[in-house]
């Protein structure tokens, strides 16, 4: 469950990679077959089409976080679905061919998901898509982030 390929497009270090736990000496391993499943799933259901309907490579940002992790990172939610292996953010702005803001639309109007967030950036481009899956409840939930006197708010997009 350490290495290798997790889905067509997705590596298991792609969905473990950490700035945050290699500066603190974070285990972000992945613990267990059940998590392991949970973030199969959730890269089949939202990443692999995503990347399969642009054709590009896709810079995944953030996927899993062991809650240690989680905790570690500045701002994060207590009951992030990062967490849970449920949630992916995606800057397609890294590696070009495709904008954010078009990952963001794509979504939007074609898959199923639980929460998609336009997470900050201006009106024309979002800094990175967040995007989450729930194999029990999706809300289809759109949501645009931004900041407010140093506070993260969020409205609907």
């Amino acid at each position: 469950m350490t290495t290798g390929k997790l889905t067509k497009h997705v590596s298991i270090k792609e969905v473990t990679r950490s700035y945050t736990a290699s500066k603190h000496g974070v285990d972000n391993s992945i613990p267990n077959q059940q998590m392991y499943e949970t973030i199969k799933l959730t890269a089949e259901s939202v990443f692999e089409p995503v990347r399969e309907h642009f054709g590009v490579p896709l810079y995944i940002s953030s996927f899993f976080r062991s809650q240690a992790l989680n905790d570690a990172i500045k701002g994060s939610s207590k009951t992030s679905q990062h967490s849970k292996g449920e949630a992916i953010d995606i800057d397609a702005d890294v590696y070009g061919g495709v904008t954010n803001k078009e990952v963001f639309e794509f979504i939007k109007d074609n898959l199923v998901f639980d929460q998609l967030i336009w997470e900050y950036g201006d009106d024309s481009n979002p800094n990175w898509v967040h995007v989450s899956y729930s194999k029990t409840h999706n809300r289809k939930s759109v949501i645009k982030a931004y900041r407010e006197n140093g506070k993260v708010k969020y409205k609907k997009y």
